[in-house]
Parts: structure tokens; C-alpha cells; sequence
């Protein structure tokens, strides 16, 4: 019996393997612990004795290719090309030489990319695509996130919040962010129901499919004119946006009533206590680009409360757990 040759494909990813630093490769399952000797810069220490640096440097979602550029310039620079990219979007260099992490540091700095978002601080935003590119967003996602760090950029760069605390951003109740588990979640909300545009859908939309496409049973077969269409029950409506992803005859954005809401308390982690989902604290907050000064104001505040008063390693929703929601929004001045 012959066996069958191996068979030379180009489909799926390549492997892993391939994209590891020799350090790592050499090391793979044998590390034996890792030391924070900077903000945004860790020492990974191996059973060997081997040591792998990373810098950790915060960079937008949406990345131009000069910016890719200069990221794969900098690692040719000081890390023999290796680098990689964190799931909330930060760019970390894998170094083995110490003396090029200050080198590194200052270049990056000097691009304009800063250096933290390690142990106790805010690391990058997560975020949704927003206006770029999702057509059911109440707001936009990079915009928003650029303003809000902003304004934290000293708990990026510093450690020294009471624990680490996480960042969402979604730009509607679809929530393709994480925005259920994190510390603070920002979430844009639509607030009326889809309108039907009758002359148009019959031409651009398949019924039994937008029918199909709610989650909630709120479109209904109707006849417009003598010409089958939809109707919208609003008290069964969520306001996602799932019929209009189907059927562009169903716009759901609106100047005027979306807007924001802020949710606090989630987290990931089983550290010290349970996963958690956030919960509502502040409902509507307006729509105001560029800049959202009544979010990112609501948000710095309930940052700078938390860092005030809650405890060592206390995560955001443990601190609100032992003071109790009312002191909550005593101490944050939300009403």
C-alpha cells in the first residue's frame, strides 16, 4: 500500500512556529517567571536563564501603513523584526538585549507612541469598528477612544491605579467589543425604531429575511400602497440594528436621539472574586463628536473616584461591591 504524498497547500494561516523569537522557540513551556521593571516593560525570565524583554507601547486600532512601517522599522532596529500585537490593540517589541530597551523607548516616544498600560494601570481601549466601517453604530469607536485616552494618558503611562483597569467601547447594543465584562464600557444606543422606507424595500429587501433577521418578532409582514413591506412593532423593538444589516430600506441612525451610555463594574478575571457583567450607571449621554466632552468628562471622573478610594488589587466592580451602588454614585456625583 503506498501512502499518499504531502500534499503543498497555501490554505489557512501558517504556522505559529514560524513567527516566534529564537528566545521563545528555545524556552517554549519553560518560563519561570516574569518581573515589571518599568511601566510597559516586562522581564520574562526563563528556567535557562534566558531573558525576553517587552515593551509595550499603546497604538490605534486602525493602523496606517506608515505607521506599520515604522513599527516593523523600529523592531528590525532593536528586536531582530519581532513583535506583536495585543488583543486591546497595544504593539509590543520582543527584545533580548536590555540596552536597547531605553533606545526603543525614546524613539517610540519621539513617534508620538507611549510606553505603558502594564499591571496597574489602563491598558488600550478595546473598540468596535464604528463610522469606518459598521452601518448600525450610534457613534463613532477610534474617534471617541482617542479622545478618552487623551484625557487618561497618566494612568497609561503610570502605574498607579489601585489594579488594572479595563477599557470597552462599543459603538451599539450588537456590542462586537467587550463591552459585557470590562471595568467601564462605553456604548453607543439607538433610541427610536428602524424606518421602513416602503417605496424602496420591496426592490432592495427580501421580507421572509428581515422578518427572520430580528431578535425580538418586532417586524411584521404589511402591505404599503398594494405593495408587500413591514411594519415595526416599537414596544417589541431592541433598537440593534440586525434588520438594517439585511435590508438597507431599514435606517436606524438618528442625529438627534443616539447617543451614549456609560456601564461600570465587569471584569474577565476569577482573581479574588467571580467573573462579573456590567451594569448601567449612566443611561444617555449626547452624541457629541469630535471631541465627546460629556463622555470622556463622565468617564475621567468615575476614573479618578475609583483610583481615590478604592483598595489595593480592588478591581472596579469589587470596590463598587463593598461600598454599595448608593455610595457609588455619592462619591462619582451621578444622579
Amino acid at each position: 500500500m503506498t501512502t499518499a504524498t504531502k500534499r503543498i497547500t497555501d490554505i489557512g494561516p501558517p504556522h505559529y512556529e514560524k513567527f516566534l523569537p529564537p528566545v521563545i522557540k528555545q524556552n517554549y513551556g519553560q518560563w519561570k517567571y516574569h518581573e515589571t521593571l518599568a511601566p510597559g516593560v516586562l522581564c520574562h525570565v526563563a528556567e535557562s536563564g534566558e531573558k525576553l524583554f517587552t515593551v509595550r507601547a499603546g497604538s490605534p486600532r486602525l493602523l496606517s501603513v506608515h505607521t506599520i512601517r515604522l513599527f516593523a522599522d523600529l523592531a528590525d532596529k532593536y528586536c531582530g523584526g519581532y513583535l506583536r500585537f495585543t488583543s486591546r490593540n497595544n504593539v509590543e517589541f520582543l527584545l533580548t538585549e536590555a540596552a536597547n530597551i531605553e533606545p526603543l523607548k525614546q524613539d517610540l516616544q519621539a513617534a508620538g507612541y507611549p510606553v505603558g498600560g502594564t499591571n496597574n494601570s489602563i491598558s488600550n481601549i478595546v473598540h468596535t469598528q464604528g463610522w469606518v466601517h459598521c452601518h448600525s453604530s450610534a457613534t463613532d469607536a477610534s474617534g471617541l477612544v482617542k479622545s478618552m485616552m487623551d484625557a487618561l494618558y497618566p494612568y497609561f503611562v503610570e502605574e498607579k491605579l489601585p489594579a488594572k483597569l479595563r477599557l470597552a467601547v462599543a459603538c451599539c447594543l450588537n456590542m462586537c467589543g467587550a463591552v459585557h465584562c470590562s471595568d467601564i464600557a462605553v456604548l453607543g444606543v439607538h433610541r427610536k425604531p428602524p424606518k421602513v422606507r416602503h417605496d424602496i424595500l420591496p426592490k432592495i429587501c427580501e421580507v421572509p429575511t428581515l422578518i427572520a433577521s430580528c431578535p425580538t418578532g418586532a417586524i411584521r409582514p404589511s402591505t404599503v400602497d398594494g405593495k408587500q413591506s413591514v411594519e415595526v412593532i416599537e414596544e417589541q423593538c431592541m433598537y440593534c440594528g440586525n434588520c438594517y444589516t439585511v435590508c438597507p430600506a431599514m435606517p436606524m441612525n438618528d442625529p438627534e436621539n443616539d447617543g451614549i451610555s456609560i456601564w461600570v463594574g465587569g471584569k474577565v478575571s476569577n482573581a479574588r472574586s467571580t467573573p462579573k457583567f456590567t451594569k448601567l450607571a449612566i443611561p444617555f449621554l449626547p452624541n457629541n463628536p469630535p471631541r465627546w466632552p460629556e463622555v470622556v468628562d463622565a468617564v475621567a471622573n468615575i476614573v479618578d473616584v475609583y483610583a481615590k478610594h478604592a483598595r489595593k488589587f480592588e478591581r472596579m466592580g469589587e470596590w463598587i461591591e463593598r461600598i454599595g451602588w448608593p455610595k457609588f454614585f455619592q462619591l462619582t456625583g451621578i444622579e
